[in-house]
């Protein structure tokens, strides 16, 4: 439900808002907001231009909207159309209930559009007794094939008349006689000019006429290719006394089955025996076929000039009211897909360019649009930070192809390829078989940008595997083969090299998981240095992974834009139509199956859950201990089992120049003299 604003000026219109798709637009609520459609600013318009082709909407109120009859429905146009309904309308809020039919009473007869209306309405009612004054899109087409239906009866009454005058001069053979005369008529004037030549200048007969060595020139192609050639050679050769010899079998080959119709069909009617004619008889013949066919023509008209007034008048008053009822009936959609593009965030409605829906790889996509060049529309569509699918779809039923693309707005992209099968839906329910051709690459939500790291990474290690062992098994073939042409014996020691060569693949998986390995180690390494701080190093760990990917995820999420699929479609985009996560989740919609206990004998036995939940722990102690008996091994961690060893540490000698300190003796008592 779009939320409603009101924005007030001081000067000007009071226009509506709403915000659709996180974007404030102008809401168009009533008739007096599509009459004053013109006074607002072209800026705050979702749409300037949108194609008339390949949408889902009424492609002759789109004509009659394009008067420019550029391809293309501008603003202006529709400004002049809301202008025009407005004009013609005593309730402009009745533009609004997309209704088919008018009544003479809802016409304003004080506008000069609305008077010109109820004058064309009312010739249209004319033929209409029981239609209480009340005109319809039906109605229009059922005068219009009336009108038809009159024509077409006053012209076959005077084809009926020309037929019982019978004017035709050959009769029967009439119409075969003008087919061969307008086929012929210009060889046989250039025939005849031929003759006057000769007859001006005699010595150049032989030069009008076909020599042999034209003949010559082509004698050795097959002739059956040459017709081309050969009719371009004159009609028959030019005669001294300037007739026209009517001889078949004299007559260029090219140009015998259209001489024999005629000559059938006229000239041996009016020339009975006759061996030749002259110009002026030729002539003669030609003039009765023109004077026939000018006869027929103006026979054709008969009946209907006094009709041709009135049927003009009645042609232009039904064109009027269907042209207005056409564009009443629709303008309000176009409103909502061109001015406020709330179709397409609506529940319940399809906007005009969503031509149907792709099922593929167990999900739907709703958002699918029609392309006309692939190859140009992923250029630009590829900034709509989308994941864009492009299928060329063919119809078995009808034989007819057409392609579109499909935007996944939710769930993995894991299985998609190039040349995978689908199914499309259009809007009338028809299936095509949809064969996908192309992928633009973008994240569909935060959840697979998380795991996207994790899964490129074991992409990685598989490549890298695969690249290994297919370049040492490419060597060692070639190894082989040099063997094998220089006719090494088989019985030497060759044999035990020949098993060296293949157990050199092993080998090669080994360096690749070598590789791999030293790869975890050194990871783990500094994991488990953090001692009782793992867990949060574990947490750090899945941000530095993950969390660039998952921040480029969530910001391509908030910017999705279809803007630049509808540009590249030849619409001109004039706002942002954003795609959030919320309502793109409303555009794709994934298989989901309840939880069910269900039997399949073939199926596999499933383990008991203590047993995996076992054999993980198990797994996970035995990856563990073995990476940090590893990381113990190359002293990247500290061994906590080992003895610390104890090393006694000797007193330093004191310095040389410290001497100890030695006592004085105590002084010798002297002895008394006796």
């Amino acid at each position: 439900m779009a939320k409603k604003i009101k924005i007030s000026r001081n000067e000007g219109y009071d226009w509506q808002y709403c915000s659709l798709g996180g974007t404030v637009r102008v809401n168009i609520t009533s008739g007096e907001d599509i009459a004053h459609l013109g006074e607002l600013d072209q800026k705050l318009w979702t749409v300037l231009s949108m194609p008339v082709n390949n949408l889902e909407f009424d492609k002759k109120t789109l004509t009659y909207l394009d008067t420019d009859n550029d391809g293309k429905v501008k603003v202006h146009e529709v400004v002049d159309a809301a202008n025009y309904l407005s004009a013609c309308l005593k309730n402009k809020d009745s533009i609004l209930e997309a209704k088919d039919s008018v009544s003479i009473d809802e016409i304003n007869d004080q506008t000069p559009e609305g008077q010109a209306l109820a004058a064309a309405v009312k010739e249209v009612l004319n033929d209409l007794p029981d239609a209480n004054g009340t005109i319809n899109i039906a109605s229009c087409g059922a005068s219009m094939e009336a009108l038809n239906a009159k024509l077409a009866e006053i012209a076959a009454a005077a084809q009926a008349e020309v037929a019982k005058e019978d004017i035709r001069p050959y009769g029967d053979d009439t119409d075969a006689a003008i087919a061969a005369a307008d086929a012929i008529a210009a060889k046989v004037a250039d025939y005849f000019m031929r003759c006057r030549l000769i007859a001006f200048n005699s010595s150049c007969k032989d030069a009008l006429g076909v020599s042999s060595e034209q003949i010559a020139a082509i004698g050795a192609k097959d002739l059956s290719t040459c017709e081309a050639d050969i009719a371009a050679y004159p009609l028959t050769q030019p005669a001294d006394n300037g007739l026209l010899p009517l001889d078949v079998n004299i007559v260029n080959p090219a140009w015998q089955a259209s001489f024999s119709a005629i000559k059938a069909a006229a000239l041996d009617k009016d020339f009975a025996g006759a061996d030749a004619i002259s110009q002026s008889q030729w002539n003669s013949v030609l003039d009765r076929l023109a004077a026939y066919k000018s006869a027929k023509a103006a026979h054709a008209t008969v009946g209907t000039d006094g009709f041709d007034v009135q049927t003009s008048a009645k042609q232009a008053a039904i064109m009027l009211v269907d042209r207005f009822l056409t564009i009443y009936q629709n303008f309000a959609q176009l409103l909502r897909n061109y001015v406020m593009f709330s179709d397409f965030y609506a529940k319940d409605t399809l906007a005009v360019f969503q031509a149907g829906q792709l099922y593929i790889d167990q999900r739907c996509c709703n958002l699918c649009i029609r392309v006309e060049d692939m190859g140009k529309h992923a250029d630009m569509a590829g900034l709509s930070n989308m994941y864009l699918i492009y299928c060329e779809c063919v119809s078995k039923s009808t034989g007819k192809t057409m392609n579109i693309v499909a935007a996944l707005t939710q769930g993995d992209v894991d299985n998609f390829r190039v040349g995978q099968n689908g199914i499309f839906y259009d809007r009338t329910g028809a299936d095509w078989d949809a064969t996908i051709t192309k992928l633009v690459d973008n994240p569909t939500s935060v959840r697979q940008a998380f795991w996207s790291p994790y899964k490129k990474f074991a992409r990685w290690c598989g490549d890298k595997i695969k690249k290994l062992t297919a370049d040492k098994e490419s060597k060692s073939l070639d190894n082989l083969a040099n063997v094998a042409d220089k006719g090494v014996d088989k019985a030497a020691p060759a044999q035990a090299f020949d098993i060296a060569k293949f157990a050199g693949i092993f080998a090669a998986i080994g360096l690749a998981l070598g590789a791999i390995g030293g790869f975890i180690t050194t990871t783990f390494g500094a994991f488990f240095k953090l001692g009782w701080y793992m867990p949060l190093g574990f947490v750090g760990l899945l941000l530095v992974i993950s969390g660039p990917s998952m921040l480029m995820a969530a910001f391509k999420l908030r910017k999705r834009n279809l803007g630049p699929i509808l540009n590249a479609n030849g619409w001109a985009i004039n706002a942002k139509v954003i795609v959030n996560i919320p309502f793109g989740s409303t555009l794709t919609s994934v298989a989901k199956y309840p939880l069910l206990n269900l039997q399949d004998p073939y199926a596999e036995k499933k383990m008991p859950c203590f047993v995996k939940w076992l054999i993980g722990i198990l797994v996970v102690i035995v990856l563990g201990a073995g990476t940090y008996g590893v990381l113990i091994l190359k002293k990247v961690v500290k061994n906590p089992f080992a003895k610390e060893k104890v090393e006694q540490v000797e007193a330093a000698p004191a310095p040389a120049d410290e001497v100890a300190p030695v006592e004085e003796a105590a002084p010798a008592e002297e002895t008394p003299a006796e």
